[in-house]
């Protein structure tokens, strides 16, 4: 009786397709409002900048480092989040980061020193962090097949909206609060993220993992290895994954440029202090648009994943290497058509970065894969804020450091290109570390078996 369904069982496990629907819409729902307290939160804690240098009499370039720590901690411990969603529950690691990310604020709404905001705002704030956003991502991922990409894009576009609402919010509450009162509020705010993965329904975890998990318990070197398959370290010896985060690397180097200097960069060409402001908002605006736009359009399927994004990431380039070039005439006008195009492709390349990883490694090692690659692309992204501002200090405009931001996204698609099967019109299939583990849940069924038959038949 059990020889039947013992099969049949082993293959519905192995199933990695999501419903596309139903639950998965509310952890679409979930990773919305993460991203917002973790993303749109981190883009808007530019209204404490001068809060800090005030208070603390500190220079700015020292008090900068409070949220360039925080968005570094954030990437560094994602693969321990990952690592830590493979071993046991997604959804204690996400409320457990959420505790921390609110813990983190409301401890800096007490710091006496500079070092002590390193250490709540930055340290413990960003593995706050860095333990809801890949967890979140790929819970999501795993919900969705066919509407993957689009789910990614609606959840991602609260990072545009939460820093329109936020910086206004900021602000209000600095003023009526002070700098104290305001962050004990924001740690408040941020332990919503513990309800959002509260949601997360637990997995239930497959024969081939506990087998792995007990016979692992032994030795040292077992427990190595049981360290280096929850990291999904063995990514970082398949080529298609290396070539896959150099290419998001290189992109990550320019991407945040204009973030930084295309206001600073507004206010040296003569425009006014709302007119530059203003070009910010205008690019944020096309960003959530592009970021819907583009989940929509990569699921009706026309194009392959990878050919999308290296689409939107060479246009992302372009414009951004045109961005000083349009206000060389003065036009106010030009600029701005610029930034509403170059907002649209970074929005639009957001969520296809992430939703690429499954087509890379398969989806049942997107949780690690997802980990290594945030902790990979965090130097790059630390490395372009400061190439462009030591490019402006070398030539005193910021020409040269729009045009080599914007280089560093065309030599990430021309990364792309390296890729296995990169110019076929049809994806292959994606790999499956399940291959080995089926074969091992194989064999031991059939030992079961063996064990099972009566003492007469076995002689």
């Amino acid at each position: 009786m059990t020889k039947k369904t013992e099969p049949k069982e082993e293959g519905q496990s192995d199933e990695a397709e999501g419903p596309d629907g139903g639950w998965g819409w509310v952890l679409v729902g979930a990773l919305f409002v993460s991203t917002s307290l973790v993303f749109g939160l981190m883009r808007s804690l530019g209204v404490f900048f001068v809060e800090f240098v005030q208070y603390f009499e500190e220079s700015a370039q020292a008090i900068s480092w409070i949220s360039s720590t925080g968005l570094a901690a954030q990437q560094f411990f994602s693969p321990l989040g990952a690592a830590l969603c493979n071993a046991y529950d997604s959804r204690v690691v996400v409320m457990t980061g959420g505790c921390l990310a609110g813990l983190g604020l409301i401890l800096a709404s007490q710091a006496t020193r500079l070092v002590h905001l390193y250490l709540t705002m930055g340290v413990i704030s960003g593995l706050g962090w860095g333990l809801v956003f890949t967890p979140m991502v790929a819970t999501v991922m795993a919900n969705f097949t066919r509407r993957r990409t689009l789910a990614l894009g609606l959840a991602f576009s609260s990072i545009g909206l939460s820093s329109f609402a936020f910086n206004p919010l900021f602000q209000f509450l600095v003023e009526m609060y002070a700098w104290r009162g305001a962050l004990l509020i924001l740690g408040g705010l941020s332990l919503n993220i513990v309800p959002c993965g509260a949601l997360i329904r637990p997995k239930k975890r497959s024969k081939a993992q506990e087998k792995i998990i007990s016979e692992s318990k032994q030795s040292q070197a077992s427990l190595l290895q049981r360290v280096s398959t929850h990291l999904e370290l063995s990514l970082l010896f398949e080529r298609p994954y290396i070539t896959y985060t150099l290419a998001v690397t290189l992109l990550n180097v320019g991407y945040f440029v204009p973030y930084f200097h295309l206001v600073a960069h507004s206010r040296l060409t003569g425009f006014s202090e709302y007119q530059s402001a203003f070009v910010m908002s205008a690019a944020g605006a096309t960003d959530i648009l592009g970021r819907v736009v583009s989940g929509w359009f990569s699921d009706l399927g026309h194009f392959r994943l990878i050919h999308l994004l290296s689409t939107w990431t060479t246009l992302a380039g372009v414009f951004i290497m045109l961005l000083p070039v349009s206000s060389l005439s003065g036009s106010y006008s030009a600029l701005m058509v610029i930034s509403l195009l170059y907002g649209f492709c970074s929005g639009a390349l957001t969520s296809l970065v992430f939703a690429v990883v499954p087509m890379i490694v398969g989806v049942d090692r997107v949780m690690g894969a997802l980990g290594l690659l945030q902790l990979i692309e965090s130097g790059a992204g630390l490395l372009g804020a400061p190439l462009s501002g030591f490019l402006k200090d070398v030539t005193g405009n910021y020409i040269a450091s729009f045009m080599v931001a914007g280089s560093f996204l065309i030599l990430g698609t021309l990364t792309m290109a390296t890729l296995p099967h990169y110019f076929s019109c049809k994806d292959p299939p994606s790999p499956q570390r399940q291959s080995q583990d089926v074969k091992d849940k194989r064999l031991h069924s059939e030992m079961e078996q063996m064990n099972s038959l009566p003492s007469d038949m076995s002689h």
